[in-house]
C-alpha cells in the first residue's frame, strides 16, 4: 500500500503533467492564433493591393486623361465676305508691266516671262486651282492689279503652278494660305524661298483692305518684289498694312475648301509667328484658265 508521502509525489507528478499539457495547449493555441492572424494580415494585404492596383488603373488612366493636352479649339472664321477693294483712279487701258530678271537668281522652275506691253486693265479671268484638299475657284480682276493677273495667267499656261504646294498657313491674326513656291516642300525653315525668275512692280493702293475671300500677291519686304507666290485669305487679316497687290477674289466654294483645310491645323508650327505647312496638304495638280 501506498504511503501517504508516494500519493503526494504521484499526486505532484500528475499535476505537473497536466500543467505542462496545459502549457503546451496554450502555446498550441498562441502559435495557431498568430499564423490566423498572419494569414490575415497577408489576405487583407493582399487584398488591398489588389484593390489599390485595380483603382491605380482608373486613377492613372484619369490622370493620363486629365493631364493630357485639350484638344485643339476649333478655329473661328468668320463667314462675311470682304468686298474687294476699289481703285479711287482707274489705270490706263492698256498698260504696261515691268517684269525684270530676279536678281537673286532663285528660280527652282523658270519659266518665260509674261509680255509687259499692251496689257489689259479691265475684265475678268476665271481660274481654277484643282488641288488635292479640292477645286479652289477664282476670279481675277484686272482693273485691280493688270500686271499680276497677266503674271498669274502666264504662269498658268506654263503649268508652273503644276504639282506645286501651299506652304504656308495662317490661323491667327491673319487667316490664310500662301501657296505658289515651286520649290515648296513642307519644311518651314526652307520654304518660301522659290519663284519664276523675275519680278513684278507692286500694283497696292490705300483703299486696300484684306479679309474674307480676298486674294493678293506676297512679296518680301522690299519694292517691287513680287513673283509667283500668293495668298488666299479665308478670314480675319487683322492689321495687315496695304502693301499687298489685291487681283482678285475667291469663290464660296473655293473658301469651303479653305476652311476645311484650316480646321485641320498646322503641322509644325512656327513658334515665332504660329504659321506653318497646314496638315491637310493642299497640292496643285492642274490650272484651269477661262
Amino acid at each position: 500500500m501506498a504511503t501517504n508521502q508516494q500519493r503526494r509525489e504521484a499526486a505532484k507528478r500528475k499535476l505537473e503533467r497536466q500543467l505542462e499539457r496545459r502549457l503546451e495547449q496554450q502555446k498550441r493555441r498562441r502559435m495557431i492564433g498568430a499564423g490566423v492572424v498572419g494569414v490575415g494580415v497577408l489576405v487583407v494585404a493582399g487584398v488591398v493591393v489588389w484593390i489599390v492596383s485595380a483603382n491605380s488603373g482608373d486613377s492613372t488612366d484619369t490622370a493620363a486623361s486629365s493631364s493630357a493636352a485639350p484638344p485643339p479649339t476649333e478655329i473661328q472664321i468668320p463667314t462675311q465676305r470682304t468686298a474687294l477693294p476699289k481703285r479711287a483712279t482707274a489705270l490706263p487701258n492698256p498698260t504696261t508691266c515691268d517684269f525684270k530678271a530676279d536678281a537673286t537668281g532663285k528660280a527652282p522652275k523658270k519659266v518665260n516671262p509674261p509680255d509687259g506691253k499692251n496689257v489689259p486693265s479691265t475684265g475678268t479671268v476665271n481660274v481654277t486651282l484643282k488641288s488635292t484638299a479640292g477645286d479652289i475657284p477664282l476670279t481675277l480682276d484686272r482693273a485691280l492689279a493688270p500686271c499680276a493677273v497677266q503674271s498669274f495667267v502666264s504662269l498658268a499656261k506654263q503649268n508652273f503652278y503644276d504639282g506645286t504646294m501651299c506652304h504656308r498657313l495662317g490661323t491667327e491674326g491673319l487667316q490664310m494660305l500662301q501657296c505658289g513656291d515651286p520649290s515648296a516642300t513642307g519644311d518651314p525653315t526652307q520654304d518660301g524661298q522659290g519663284g519664276p525668275g523675275y519680278t513684278m512692280p507692286d500694283e497696292a493702293f490705300p483703299e486696300i483692305k484684306y479679309g474674307r475671300g480676298i486674294l493678293a500677291m506676297a512679296k518680301t519686304q522690299a519694292p517691287n518684289s513680287g513673283g509667283s507666290q500668293f495668298f488666299m485669305v479665308y478670314g480675319n487679316a487683322d492689321g495687315l498694312p496695304a502693301d499687298y497687290s489685291v487681283f482678285g477674289s475667291i469663290s464660296d466654294e473655293g473658301l469651303k475648301v479653305l476652311d476645311a483645310v484650316a480646321k485641320a491645323g498646322i503641322a509644325n508650327p512656327n513658334p515665332q509667328d504660329g504659321t506653318g505647312a497646314p496638315t491637310k496638304q493642299v497640292k496643285f495638280t492642274g490650272v484651269t484658265v477661262s
